[in-house]
């Protein structure tokens, strides 16, 4: 067995599960009826006619930061941002409030009454527990901290499902299965048989995999290119901090220090003019 081996795209592809993202939105884009049935079993609320939204990239405007959703959905009166979190980035209770914020935008027309808001659930269904708390489920709504028994009424609600959790501690049996299928890719329930045939199917799409790859290529460029830019960041702030410190010594000329960190003239200059206020 080769030490450090890491999956090749096709390798990914073919282990896939529902807890991976891409597959994940293609099953639920290309099933809205499996989404409905999905979103019914997790938020426990009974859905007429759910739409998927036509596209799942959000922009504000081009100085905003806009997002790309795994799974958006709205019905006649709620929207629905539903998110598969294999790890835990440290910052999903701040993206949930910002994805909310941008569903809010992108429901609302304008000159429409605030009142016309939709109902807003972000959903993120999460393989870690990040709240260590050892719940199933963080369900959040906006309360009044002097009485927690009123409510802001905003209509906005944020769940984090922890998977293991659910997977062994719920007590309704289709819930379980569906978080057993996610982290285990069993299908115990009629609901879950329906998505593992799904999954199958979707994995033998010859253009979903190419596409699969191309995006798995894209995201290894992106990490890679990130990485190397870190890597010279970092060397080039060492080079300023040693250039500091040799002007401060006082036994090289600026353009020695210069040339003996890979710096500038002028970038010497200017850390030497610096330091002499």
């Amino acid at each position: 067995m080769r030490d450090n081996y890491e999956l090749s795209p096709a390798e990914k592809w073919e282990q896939a599960t529902l807890a991976n993202n891409f597959l994940f939105y293609k099953v639920m884009r290309h099933h809205p009826d499996a989404c409905k049935v999905m979103l019914e079993l997790l938020l426990g609320i009974e859905i007429e006619r759910l739409e998927l939204a036509a596209e799942e990239a959000i922009d504000i405007d081009h100085d905003a930061k806009g997002v790309r959703l795994d799974v958006y959905a709205k019905d006649s009166s709620r929207v629905f941002d539903i998110e598969v979190q294999v790890a835990d980035t440290k910052e999903l209770a701040e993206r949930a409030r910002y994805y909310q914020g941008i569903m809010d935008i992108d429901s609302l027309k304008s000159g429409e009454l605030y009142s016309n808001l939709k109902d807003s659930y972000v959903i993120f269904l999460c393989l870690s527990d990040i709240f260590g708390k050892g719940l199933p489920i963080y369900s959040f709504e906006n309360l009044c901290r002097e009485d927690t028994s009123l409510s802001l009424g905003d209509r906005s609600y944020k769940h984090f499902f922890i998977a293991p959790t659910c997977a062994t501690m719920l007590e309704d049996k289709e819930q379980r299965a569906f978080f057993e299928l996610l982290t285990a890719n069993k299908a115990g329930s009629t609901f879950t048989d329906r998505l593992k045939g799904y999954i199958d199917d979707a994995k033998h799409n010859t253009q979903w995999r190419v596409q699969y790859m191309t995006w798995e290529r894209q995201q290894a460029y992106a990490y890679r290119d990130g990485k190397e830019e870190g890597i010279a960041e970092g060397s080039r702030t060492k080079a300023l901090e040693a250039a500091r410190k040799l002007i401060a010594m006082h036994l090289l000329t600026e353009e020695q220090i210069a040339q003996a960190q890979g710096l500038t003239l002028a970038e010497v200059q200017q850390l030497a003019a610096e330091q002499a206020l």
